[in-house]
């Protein structure tokens, strides 16, 4: 009885009968003959509800499922799709209210549709999360009607659904197609100009149209009597390692994600495009303290190691002890190696107290700093300043993102690589530094 009652709601049209009702008993005081025809509304109220009622909850009614993805892809549009059948004879109205994960604040979701008699209707709904974790989806909640439209029956079904968001596998894998295929002509892509050869010897082989004229072999080619020319490939098997700062710098916002989060979807998305060129990729995460060192490896599993690793990144309050990182690095890292370093610095000051770690690095491996624009600051700065408030914060804001450039040209005098890109632009301009460093031979 309990659950019969939990599950049965009235809709609006029972209230503004009560209502009418009620008004037809107040003027019945004036007028006599009204308090018969409002007794005749309360006993045709009662037996139409009564119908309505046994109607709703003589079967089974509605079944309904809730499909989620094995995991979701963290800063991505996930689907979630969901199927409802009906069990009834007849048309019924059906209010859909999910109850999604507090991780998205919405608390507003409905779905009204009708599904025909033995019919099944299925929708499906895009969700974008922000942060890593575990997201738990509450009841699916469904309310059938009726063409009367006076009781809803509540069923709930798939309480308490959990599904994990990794960083970004669908951006990694977008960039796996256009980086890998050399086929890149999306916006913000860029192709890279071959300057030299890594001289690792391949083979020789017969000139063809495209073919670079300095690498033709004359000793071959006077002894095949057809030109021939030395092919050469990019060496493998090379030591790539994403280095993730997660100190309380990373706490930065932008769009929704932290600075750390596109530093993961990054990190993943290149570590994918490594494996698929050959090299050995690993993982190391510090701030305070060394936090997570995976070993540089090609094999195929390793990938979904990564995955595993930048799953519990988490960033911290405390500044990053860069004299740590040099003094891990230099224990366990002992074969020459790509860091891709990802952090940031605001201040000029900030970089100075670092520097000396920094060179230590490069001077070992090649090491590619990645730090980021505030695109906040560009907008105020491209804004136009209408007061002389206004334009004081646009000079700050100038100063800022002069600083910014200034650090970039500081760390490249001192041999460092650099890329200073938008946090949404971080991916695409990390994986075109890594071919760039691959083309040049540099590693």
């Amino acid at each position: 009885m309990i659950k019969f009652f939990k599950s049965l709601y009235f809709t609006q049209r029972v209230f503004v009968a009560l209502f009418t009702i009620a008004v037809i008993f107040l003027f019945s005081y004036w007028f006599e003959f009204l308090y018969t025809v409002a007794w005749l509304f309360v006993v045709l109220l009662f037996i139409f509800v009564l119908l309505d009622m046994v109607t709703l909850f003589k079967n089974t009614g509605l079944t309904a499922s809730r499909i989620l993805p094995e995991k979701f892809s963290n800063s991505d549009e996930n689907p979630v799709r969901v199927e409802i059948r009906n069990k009834y004879n007849f048309q019924i109205q059906c209010e859909v209210i999910d109850e999604l994960p507090v991780q998205f604040q919405k608390r507003d979701f409905l779905k009204i549709f009708n599904i025909s008699s033995k019919g099944k209707h299925t929708f499906e709904y895009l969700v974008r999360p922000v942060h890593r974790g575990e997201y738990i989806f509450g009841k699916l909640n469904l309310y059938a009607t009726t063409k009367l439209r006076l009781a809803k029956k509540r069923q709930v079904f798939d309480e308490d659904q959990m599904v994990k968001v990794y960083p970004s596998f669908i951006q990694m894998k977008k960039l796996d197609f256009l980086a890998i295929d050399n086929k890149i002509s999306q916006p913000g892509l860029k192709k890279i100009r071959r300057i030299g050869h890594t001289m690792e010897f391949e083979q020789i082989k017969e000139y063809v149209t495209g073919d670079d004229v300095r690498t033709i072999n004359w000793k071959a080619t006077a002894k095949q009597g057809n030109l021939m020319v030395n092919q050469f490939q990019d060496q493998k098997a090379q030591p790539v390692y994403s280095v993730i700062d997660t100190g309380r710098v990373m706490k930065m916002p932008f769009n929704g994600l932290s600075l750390l989060d596109y530093s993961i979807n990054s990190a993943l998305a290149f570590s994918n495009v490594a494996l698929k060129k050959k090299d050995k990729v690993g993982f190391l995460s510090f701030s305070n303290e060394l936090e997570y060192l995976l070993g540089a490896s090609s094999k195929f599993t390793q990938l979904n190691r990564i995955l595993e690793t930048l799953y519990n990144v988490k960033t911290g309050f405390r500044d990053p002890d860069y004299s740590l990182l040099y003094a891990r690095v230099k224990k366990h890292i002992n074969q020459r190696s790509l860091l891709m370093l990802y952090t940031n610095f605001e201040h000029p000051s900030g970089l100075k107290r670092q520097l000396p770690y920094l060179i230590a690095l490069a001077r070992k491996h090649v090491l590619v700093v990645i730090f980021f624009e505030n695109t906040e600051v560009q907008k105020l700065i491209e804004t136009n300043a209408d007061s002389v408030a206004s334009g004081a914060h646009q000079t700050i804001a100038e100063q800022f993102s002069h600083d910014k450039i200034k650090m970039a040209k500081e760390l490249q005098r001192n041999g460092i690589q650099t890329v200073l890109t938008k946090p949404e632009e971080l991916s695409i301009n990390t994986i075109n530094k890594y071919l760039e460093i691959k083309a040049r031979g540099i590693l």
